[in-house]
């Protein structure tokens, strides 16, 4: 799976609009809300990388309300959780 984290600007007026519409989109997983630099931030993850282009070029770009985005390709993941599916060897938590 690649994945792809966007940073959305778009129009204060619509940001929960928005934010319905571009979680409805194919290849989007997830939209925040977010505080900070930016309105939203959308997790893209699509089977195959030329996918990405599509998804924020042709749609989230593309989207009523969206003025700007960034986007950040992953690379690698890294998580707490899958860390300690890897390292547990099945004993029960020690309280």
């Amino acid at each position: 799976m690649n994945t792809a984290i966007v940073h959305i600007d778009c129009a204060t007026d619509s940001i929960p609009e928005v934010a319905e519409a571009l979680a409805a989109l194919p290849g989007v997983s997830e939209v925040y809300s977010v505080a900070g630099n930016v309105d939203l931030i959308a997790i893209v993850r699509v089977p195959q990388f030329e996918d990405i282009a599509e998804v924020i070029a042709g749609r989230i770009s593309k989207t009523p309300g969206v003025l700007n985005t960034e986007s950040h390709i992953a690379f690698r993941a890294y998580s707490k959780h899958d860390l300690e599916d890897a390292f547990a060897i099945g004993l029960p938590d020690a309280d």
